[in-house]
């Protein structure tokens, strides 16, 4: 039967806890150093607590070390490595090929989607090469990931949720090159949520202060079957910097999701137990710039973002009447005190306010500017959604089959788990037997059955005794406490991590030439790409190459179909490439636009 993961992401221990009581099959994670995004780093102590947490359930912690390395950061690249294995991590994720010229302990290696792969040909090489997974490039299309999975064998994972880099991950150079801070070396400044101004060759403005490189989020979770059909066995939600009201909603919304899926189609989640939530999660009351199903089917829709780079939430409805500090919406959602809210202005400036108050249909803010009759209002914080999240039960509890046998002079009391994971205590049988065996045999089973805030659930008891005798209260309770503990024993010395040696090979890489976009920022990296074939190798742009001229990213998304001057769209030419964008401090970028391949690409204009 195929298995499915649901991955979701973690800040830090609270946040993995979190995410596995919601249902994740596994948790991606950075270590203390050497994560994409530097400000998510966590300690050793914390990564094994969520290990050993997240293995009861057969659930697995990944651990992102996918930046590049300087020479000198190898040696302590290795001994990180060298420690997550020791506390039984599942896998690392990597960009760096340096990496595998080391003599690595036998733990999964993951290839990061920083590492671009959008083509058979890189997928299939990661794979000739050791990688156990492939972290596909968000730009695919369902078509482009069937392709790759017919040519392949490795396991494929997707981002399915969460905010999108505009360019292609792992060939944004912006950051660094405007101000020396890489995304590459996860420290991006997040050049592309910043206010443009659109011109023309003859500096006529196309469009003016406007966020022109924001894009929405990604929510695929109407194409979760889709993409199972095209191959992904791994469904990656991203949000490393999240909040948990982020993670518990969204977690559950998927896990909910695949569920019915999974059910319907005879496959199987990843890990074990279930997950209990006392709310109905939804993902349009968690943080969202607007929602994108990006280039999954082809070809995007207006898949930019292009008011604002902060959250909106959920439109609530158009503003249909106005006093002095109070106004009413149409629409059937209801407002509460304590929300937030927010509009776009006459000039489309986004603002915001907090809800007061409510009466009736009388909504009074703290702030009345700007709203005017007509204006949409938004919800981009759900006081009560949020109060319900903090305040839910959330719990995961894994199924076990409890037995109470007699055999000589003893009491046998067995627990197996949905795993076939067995524990037992031999009680020695010294109880009188029972006047009342009804009621004996059924105080028996009802205190055998309390597992309460144990991790476990009962399917079923079977109590096969001779006689009925009277055990008193505090020793069955004692006896079962026992028992569950040495189960959670059992399950985690039976769970395993995947044993996997790489072997150097001399597979050759599918390009004969490495520019600055290959990444190559080591020796040990360039060492890797000569054994496998590449001729010609140029630095990485970190190692301080003059980026003048050079592009500076390349997208999928284009300034041309989102503001519809697309020529599939359009003959009109009312506007004169080549085309420029401005930056706030008038830093200037030409923008080259590939037609064939529907991509486009920004330079720093000389």
């Amino acid at each position: 039967m195929k298995q499915i993961e649901l991955l979701a992401p973690a800040k830090n221990l609270e946040s993995g806890i979190s995410a596995i009581k919601c249902g994740a099959d596994a948790v991606y994670i950075a270590a203390e150093r050497f994560g994409a995004r530097s400000a998510a780093g966590n300690s050793m102590e914390d990564i094994e607590q969520l290990i050993k947490f997240a293995h009861k359930y057969r659930a697995k912690i990944y651990i992102t070390i996918n930046t590049l390395f300087k020479d000198k950061e190898i040696p302590y690249a290795y001994n990180l490595i060298q420690k997550l294995y020791q506390i039984d991590a599942d896998a690392i994720i990597v960009q760096d090929m340096g990496l595998l010229e080391l003599d690595l302990p036998p733990i999964p290696l993951f290839a990061s989607t920083q590492a671009n792969n959008t083509t058979p040909e890189k997928v299939k090489f990661l794979e000739k090469v050791g990688f156990q997974r492939v972290i596909l490039a968000r730009e695919l299309s369902l078509e482009k990931i069937k392709e790759i999975k017919a040519k392949t064998k490795v396991d494929l994972e997707f981002f399915v949720h969460g905010a999108l880099c505009v360019c292609y991950s792992g060939q944004c150079y912006m950051s660094y090159a405007i101000g020396g801070r890489s995304g590459n070396r996860g420290e991006c400044a997040q050049p592309c949520r910043k206010k443009y101004t659109l011109a023309d060759s003859e500096n006529k403005i196309i469009s003016e202060d406007k966020y022109l490189l924001s894009l929405k989020d990604l929510n695929l979770s109407n194409h979760l079957e889709n993409l199972i059909n095209a191959g992904i066995s791994s469904f990656k939600i991203e949000g490393r910097l999240k909040d948990i009201s982020y993670i518990k909603n969204i977690v559950s919304y998927y896990r909910q999701k695949l569920d019915i899926i999974l059910d319907n189609n005879g496959l199987e989640k990843s890990s074990g137990g279930k997950s209990l939530i006392s709310f109905s999660p939804n993902p349009n009351k968690t943080f969202n710039r607007g929602y994108s199903e990006y280039f999954l089917n082809g070809t995007a829709s207006k898949i930019a973002s292009i008011k604002t780079p902060k959250s909106i939430g959920e439109e609530i409805g158009k503003v249909n009447f106005v006093q002095n500090n109070s106004f009413s919406v149409s629409g059937n959602v209801k407002l509460n005190n304590a929300d937030g809210i927010c509009f776009f202005d006459k000039d489309t400036e986004l603002q915001g306010t907090i809800i007061n108050k409510v009466m009736g249909n009388n909504i009074f803010p703290d702030e009345m500017k700007g709203i005017q009759e007509n204006t949409f209002i938004y919800r981009n914080l759900d006081h009560e959604f949020l109060k319900i999240l903090k305040n839910s039960k959330i719990e995961r509890k894994i199924g076990v089959n409890l037995y109470l046998s007699q055999e000589n002079d003893s009491l046998i009391f067995v627990a197996i788990d949905e795993d076939g994971i067995k524990a037992q205590i031999n009680l020695k049988n010294s109880f009188e037997l029972a006047q009342n065996k009804e009621k004996a045999l059924e105080t028996l089973e009802k205190q055998f059955l309390k597992l309460g805030e144990t991790d476990f659930y009962a399917n079923s008891v079977e109590i096969n005794l001779k006689e009925a005798y009277f055990i008193p209260v505090k020793e069955i309770n004692e006896t079962r406490r026992q028992l569950i503990q040495k189960l959670e024993e059992e399950k985690l010395k039976s769970y395993t991590p995947q044993i996997i040696k790489i072997e150097k090979n001399n597979f050759p890489y599918p390009d004969k030439k490495l520019d600055y976009t290959g990444n190559v920022l080591n020796k040990y990296a360039e060492e890797f790409y000569k054994r496998h074939g590449v001729e010609e190798i140029e630095p990485a742009a970190e190692s301080g190459i003059n980026m003048r001229g050079k592009n500076v990213m390349k997208t999928k998304y284009c300034l041309k179909h989102q503001l519809n001057l697309c020529p599939k769209q359009t003959k009109t030419k009312e506007f004169t490439e080549p085309f420029y964008i401005y930056e706030e401090n008038n830093q200037k970028y030409e923008l080259k636009f590939d037609c064939a391949n529907c991509e486009m690409q920004i330079e720093i204009f000389i």
